[in-house]
């Protein structure tokens, strides 16, 4: 990944090892952040990028590879472009 991604492997990472059963990956102050889908309020419902259910099922519960996780991360990189952060 380039140094100008604002989501990169270990965001994704952190967002599919979360402990919380709704993990959220939400883009709060140019960085990514994961958050229990409860605690995100209002003002950053906008700012969500993707739910960790939303990314398992595109691995059918398996345990995505580095390169998964890049090209992920790249899809989801675009996603917070597109949002204008």
């Amino acid at each position: 990944m380039s140094a100008t991604s604002l989501i990169d492997r270990e965001c994704v990472r952190r967002l599919l090892d979360s402990r919380h059963p709704d993990a959220t990956l939400v883009f709060i102050r140019g960085g990514c952040e994961v958050l229990p889908a409860s605690e995100i309020d209002d003002a950053h419902k906008g700012l969500v990028i993707a739910s960790r259910d939303e990314l398992m099922a595109r691995f059918a519960g398996g345990t995505p590879s580095d390169r998964e996780l890049d090209e992920l991360a790249h899809r989801l990189d675009n996603i917070v472009r597109d949002l204008g952060s």
